[in-house]
């Protein structure tokens, strides 16, 4: 690591450091880390002494990190981990004694397919879950990996860290049971691009890999209705003669309700692989290596029975 002057560094000031070079914000390092702005603040002025360099620099209302700050960012994202095991310091994870909130960014589809495992999760009595949509406006991957927990989303759409798969799922079309055109089980590419079509818009940040098929296909064909969510899109085409691409899942959980069928796609078959993410950093954390464990395993087993 860089050396410092001024004497021994302040080893306890490398937590202030890692949320600082992280956040690239003073007032967020600080809520991350439960101090005040105050603090944070004179914890950066003594790590900018220390290090002879300013670390954050104002570029308009934000902060960017000075090229020691890029350098030393990965050093201490590693030294942090490896000097609590050493000293004992994370003593492993206890999921009920704990005091821990765990947060997740995910779409609702998504969500609803993972809610037995959430159920799991959030019975353990110190555990305490953040459930947030991926945001519609682009956003730094990197940042927001840094933000939250984790990401669930699905590959293929540009997130770089580290990442285990959950479950795979198929892109189908789903349709109204009593759509003349699906009557027969499969509908032609003619009807496809014929009838209107409710289309899922998640922003530029995320396109699903339907999406990306059909424009590589340029198909173009007549949208009436626009989603931030797939969730609602079965509701949306029952009883009309609209129609919509969303994951197999989805209408195996909802069809019987809606009245809604899933028809195999015009165009050759779309994957979806649907993936946890988490940033690096978080790799030795003990309550994320809990987290990723106890989805991995439960689902490796099948559907939980959750008592309630």
């Amino acid at each position: 690591m860089h050396r410092v002057s001024g004497g021994e560094p302040d080893l306890n000031l490398l937590v202030a450091l890692r949320a600082l070079l992280e956040e690239a914000n003073v007032t967020r390092a600080g809520e991350r880390i439960g101090i005040g702005q105050s603090t944070m603040s004179s914890a950066l002025g003594r790590l900018r002494t220390q290090f002879e360099d300013e670390l954050l620099v104002r570029v308009g209302r934000d902060y960017e990190l000075t090229p020691l700050a890029r350098q030393l960012l990965p050093q201490v994202q590693v030294t942090i981990p490896l000097i609590e095991r050493a000293l004992g310091i994370d003593g492993g994870f206890d999921p009920d004694a704990a005091d821990r909130r765990i947060s997740f960014q995910i779409t609702d589809d998504a969500a609803l397919e993972l809610r037995p495992y959430f159920t799991i999760l959030r019975a353990a009595r110190g555990v305490k879950l953040d459930l947030k949509r991926i945001p519609a406006d682009p956003f730094d991957a990197d940042r927001e990996l840094l933000a939250h927990d984790f990401i669930v989303a699905p590959a293929g759409i540009g997130f770089e860290g580290e990442s285990v798969e959950l479950y795979r799922d198929e892109y189908v079309v789903v349709a109204a049971r009593d759509n003349p055109a699906v009557q027969s089980g499969k509908i032609s590419m003619e009807d496809f691009l014929r009838l209107p079509h409710v289309r899922c818009d998640f922003g530029r940040t995320i396109v699903p890999p339907p999406e990306r098929r059909m424009r590589e296909l340029d198909l173009t064909f007549d949208v009436r209705v626009t989603t931030s969510s797939m969730l609602p899109i079965p509701p949306i085409v029952a009883g009309t003669d609209l129609i919509g691409v969303v994951p197999r899942r989805l209408v195996d959980r909802l069809g019987a309700v809606t009245e809604t069928v899933a028809i195999p796609t015009p165009f050759p078959a779309v994957e979806l692989i649907q993936r946890l993410w988490w940033h690096p950093a978080h790799t030795h954390d003990p309550a994320h290596a809990w987290v990723r464990e106890t989805i991995v395993a439960a689902l490796a087993a099948g559907t939980p029975a959750v008592a309630p």
